[in-house]
């Protein structure tokens, strides 16, 4: 493990100095899930998820809008974005993802993860909203650069997490370790203190 400037690495991961001194925590009472209905495109999917969000349609399915259903019939369970990259698939209409749900209050959830707390599926919903802001680009030799994503409809999650004091790598815990296994997200905590450190310095 060590730290370059602005660029933490932990193995093959190169992890931007923001994820540790930004501060973020979902303010959902706020935007009641807007960022599964704002963008010109589904959500990242990485391909060793394609067959786990097939598997488990039949039990998420019921939970999703008539329009979202519609969708995964005429483009199937994912689709390609103008980058070539493979993402969710969007409804027609309103171009929100398919997989949303709204509740009776009319928020936005992910029926997938609405399916997987109510232990009726074992996928939980795609790696990139597990661990939004952090966004994942895979780098030549196998290796991962994790960055920050700023995006206008969060601004009341960095509010939040200022307000708070949970920093970015914090608030995302639980899907780091799922992910990245608990030595890599000791190893980040550990360069994290050393980095806030340097920072507090200057």
């Amino acid at each position: 493990m060590s730290a370059f400037g602005t660029i933490i690495q932990i193995g093959d991961y190169l992890i931007s100095e923001e994820v540790v001194l930004e501060y973020f925590a979902c303010d959902y009472e706020k935007c009641r899930g807007i960022c599964c209905i704002e963008g010109d495109c589904g959500a990242p999917l990485e391909e060793y998820e394609l067959p786990l969000v097939e598997r488990d349609y039949d039990a998420y399915s019921p939970l999703m809008r008539p329009e979202g259903r519609e969708a995964v019939r005429q483009k199937g369970f994912f689709e390609l974005d103008i980058e070539g990259d493979i993402v969710t698939p969007v409804t027609s209409e309103v171009r929100d993802c398919a997989y949303t749900h709204y509740d009776a209050d009319g928020n936005c959830l992910c029926a997938i993860e609405k399916c997987f707390f109510e232990g009726r599926c074992a996928f939980r919903k795609p790696q990139s909203c597990r661990l939004y802001p952090i966004r994942l680009t895979k780098l030549t030799g196998g290796g991962l650069a994790f960055n920050l994503h700023r995006w206008d409809i969060c601004k009341d999650a960095f509010e939040k997490g200022r307000r708070e004091g949970i920093r970015v790598y914090e608030f995302l815990r639980e899907p780091l370790t799922d992910l990245f296994g608990e030595d890599f997200y000791r190893d980040l905590c550990a360069a994290a203190q050393y980095v806030i450190a340097g920072a507090k310095k200057d």
